[in-house]
């Protein structure tokens, strides 16, 4: 049988690809069980990841929330969420690729990415209001982030989709590219950032979370603070034996 999520090693990049195609890659309760095994795994490996990236199989990132499965129970309360912010606070930095439609849970989804690239293709959505539901995943929170306060509210409240280039332009994703060159492109960014010292990648990673919301000042004071100093690597890499 064929896994919901599919991982592959490349050296020092992890790929996880949502495979459930034939649905759109909704989200049902055993996706969510072997995403979760899988972030589980990648925690564990450490600094022998260097960056990961989320996928989808098939024409459509991800439909969302499987609707058909309203009403069943999770394993815990907060399920989905709990896992969705897992995701976002793997120290790995994490690229999402999107092509095709990605909507409300799989935008979700989508922003715990530390960078979003887009399709040509790609739409990205918020429906929570056309079923006459509400965020619990983050999209209130991670969307204005990225795009900010009003025009979050504007794709919140009218549920309209944004296109792959339009959502490069505000912001959404970090750059829209052909389909046909989103995976190539996708893998040669996790590999240049697997290239990186994992030691600084990740002070990065834990530096920009941290400081997301404080003041220039505050921020500043902060980073100097909780500084990661000088990686083990660094020798090696200033010598030019590194790569």
């Amino acid at each position: 049988m064929e896994p919901l999520v599919r991982f592959e090693r490349h050296g020092g990049v992890a790929a996880l690809t949502l495979n459930r195609a034939d649905k759109r890659n909704a989200l049902n309760l055993a996706l969510w069980g072997e995403l979760e095994a899988h972030i589980a795994g990648l925690e564990a490996l450490g600094e022998e990841i260097g960056a990961v990236v989320l996928r989808a199989a098939g024409p459509v990132f991800c439909a969302g929330n499987d609707l058909k499965e309203r009403g069943i129970a999770t394993p815990r309360p907060n399920y989905q969420a709990g896992i969705v912010t897992r995701l976002a606070s793997l120290p790995q930095p994490v690229i999402v690729a999107v092509q095709g439609g990605c909507f409300t849970g799989g935008l979700e989804l989508a922003l715990a990415g530390d960078i979003i690239l887009a399709a040509e293709s790609a739409s990205f959505a918020d429906t929570h209001g056309k079923f006459a539901l509400v965020p619990v995943w983050g999209m209130s929170q991670r969307l204005p982030r990225r795009v900010g306060q009003w025009k979050a509210r504007e794709i919140s409240f009218t549920g309209l989709p944004v296109s792959g280039p339009e959502a490069a332009r505000i912001g959404l994703a970090n750059h829209c590219l052909p389909d046909a060159e989103l995976e190539a492109r996708t893998m040669e960014m996790a590999e240049a950032i697997a290239a990186q010292s994992r030691h600084s990648v990740f002070a990065y990673k834990r530096l920009y979370t941290a400081q997301a919301d404080l003041p220039l000042e505050a921020g500043l004071a902060w980073e100097i603070v909780n500084s990661a100093g000088v990686g083990p690597d660094m020798a090696e890499r200033v010598s030019g034996r590194f790569g």
